[in-house]
Formats: structure tokens, sequence, C-alpha cells
């Protein structure tokens, strides 16, 4: 009961939410001293032309006018066109979403999958060498600007040993569209040449993503198992000669988990943010890339689009986040 409540209650706020955040995200786009008008009609072009491109686009009406025809637009699904592409911003977001979610994912998977078991290790191995080694590493993890490293790992696995491709999403054509996910299209339609060369193209953008939120998780599964190892029912259960290996599998890393789920859940939002630097430097051609395309050509319409969108994909894993809780943890449902 308290978890329906609980569901409820976000599904409540998340019109709300993006509501304020289309309010605040429309205010900062249109306060900055750039005219994307005068970008879209080129160098070349007189006043005139200018000024009747900017009527033609609705820009010459006072900003709170354009703010309440944006939001009834938007909850009529429309969310406008793009200034630089002229195609409908939806279009858009729809074609390169795939690409930001296929990597989103293989990096929140590489990161849960090392992430989980080193963590338990780390705690079970306490002040050893491991354990300061590891926590030496998720420092770093946490510390490396994600630009920097991308363009380090360019350097070392592409340019100077050949390892790996260096920028893009595959080499030639991509798979017939089913999924939009490279990985899943290409074994789908068979073709594992495919395949290999979007799994290949992968590896530094999902290293790059992942090591931060590695470290995240490392942090968090350590600091859990540690505070479950220590609680009363555990010495109880080894007090009643329950085997170690049975307690730490089936009582502790399920208490120790539940933190490591919200944060999981909140590194899927970080990740989508940190998409954008991330797709640049690897011309990943996904929402991230998108987004600074429309940063640098001052497309409003783009970058609220973009904005939106980021914002209920964010609220819509923390409500999938809180009913994972009912689920890993029975106290939930009380």
């Amino acid at each position: 009961m308290k978890l329906l409540v609980l569901i409820l209650n976000r599904f409540f706020w998340f019109f709300p939410t993006l509501l304020g955040l289309v309010v605040i995200t429309f205010t900062i786009s249109h306060i900055i001293p750039a005219d994307p008008v005068a970008f879209v009609a080129g160098d070349n072009a007189t006043t005139e032309q200018v000024e009747a491109l900017r009527k033609q686009l609705g820009l010459d009406q006072p900003m709170h006018i354009q703010l309440y025809r944006y939001i009834v637009n938007v909850f009529n699904g429309d969310l406008g066109k793009s200034l630089y592409t002229l195609r409908p911003i939806s279009e858009d977001l729809s074609s390169r979403l795939p690409a930001t979610l296929e990597l989103t994912i293989a990096s929140v998977l590489v990161s849960a999958l090392l992430g989980i078991p080193l963590g338990v290790l780390s705690a079970l191995k306490r002040n050893s060498v491991f354990d300061h080694a590891l926590r030496i590493f998720t420092v770093s993890g946490l510390a490396i600007a994600s630009f920097w490293l991308a363009i380090l790992l360019q350097l070392l696995f592409a340019m100077e040993l050949g390892w790996t491709p260096l920028q893009g999403r595959i080499d030639g054509w991509g798979p017939d569209v089913v999924t939009g996910f490279f990985l899943i299209d290409s074994l789908i339609a068979g073709d594992f040449e495919i395949f290999f060369s979007a799994a290949e193209h992968m590896i530094l953008p999902v290293i790059t993503l992942a090591f931060p939120a590695m470290a995240t998780i490392v942090r968090f599964t350590r600091a859990g198992v540690l505070d479950a190892i220590n609680s009363n029912y555990v010495l109880y259960e080894e007090a009643m000669g329950f085997p170690r290996r049975t307690i730490i599998w089936k009582y502790v890393l399920r208490n120790a988990l539940i933190g490591t789920v919200t944060q999981i859940g909140l590194i899927f939002g970080i990740l989508l943010a940190g998409a954008v630097v991330v797709e640049a430097v690897f011309d990943w051609p996904g929402l991230g890339l998108y987004a600074v395309q429309s940063i640098l050509q001052s497309d409003y319409n783009a970058i609220m689009g973009f904005t939106l969108l980021a914002g209920a994909m964010f609220i819509a894993v923390n409500l999938l986040v809180d009913i994972s809780h009912g689920f890993i943890d029975p106290r939930e449902n009380r």
C-alpha cells in the first residue's frame, strides 16, 4: 500500500515538474545574448529579412506570450520546429534517442555488473591492499573529467594502438531499423559484421561513461555491505551457525543494494547529461551531440525539446527505482 501511494505521488508530480523545467529552460534560453533568427537568416540577410523571419517564427511576441504558446503546444504533443533544420523537434529527437539509450544502457549495465561485485569484495576485504587500491581507483573515477578521459582513450587505443575505432557509431551503413539499437537490430538481421562493428565503436564511449558510474556504485555498495554486516540480525545469523556465504548473498547483499539501486537510477540521469560531452568527443549521433549542436546554433526549440525529454526520462527512471525498492525491500509494501 505504501508503495502504491508513492507511485501515485510520483505520477501526480510528473507534469508539474516538467512544467517547471520548461519554464526555467525557456527563460534561460531566451535571456542569453544571442539572436537565433540572425543566425538562421545568415550573414547576408538584410534587417528587413531578419525581422520578417522573426515574425514568421513568432519570436517578435513578448516572452510571456511565447512561453504560453509553447506550453500549450507541448501539452498538445508539439515541440515545435528546429530553427536550423526546420524539421519537427520530435522527429529529430526520436531519430537520435535510440543511439543515446543504447550507449547509456550499456554503460549502466557495465558499471553495475562490475561495480556491485567489486563493492562487495571491497567491503569483505576491508582495509586490505585490495580495498585501498579500489578506493584510490574509485576516487580517480569521480575526479577525472569525462571529456579528458575520452580524449586520452582516443589517443591511446584508437590512434596509438589502433585497437578501436576513433569516432562514429558504425563503419558504413547501419542495419535495418527495428528498435534503433544497432546491436539488437544487427542480431535480428543476422548480420554479425555490423554487430561487431557497432560493438567496437561502443567500447571507448561506454568506458568513458561507465568509469565514474562504476566508481559511484562501488562506493555505495561497499558502504551498504559494511552497514549490513555490522547489523544485529547478521550477528544473530552468524551465532546460529549459518554459512557466511549464505548470509552475505541472501541477507546482506539484498539490504545493501537498496542504496545502490537508488544510485543507479540517479546515475542513469547523470549519464544522460554526461552523454552531451562524450557524444560530442566521439561524434556519436545521439541526443548529446544534437544538444551541443543546438546550443552552438542558439536553437531554442531544440534545446528545450532535449531538456524536456531528458527530464521526462529522468523522472520515469526514478519511478522505476521506487518500484524496484518494493521488490528489494519488502518493508516498502507495508
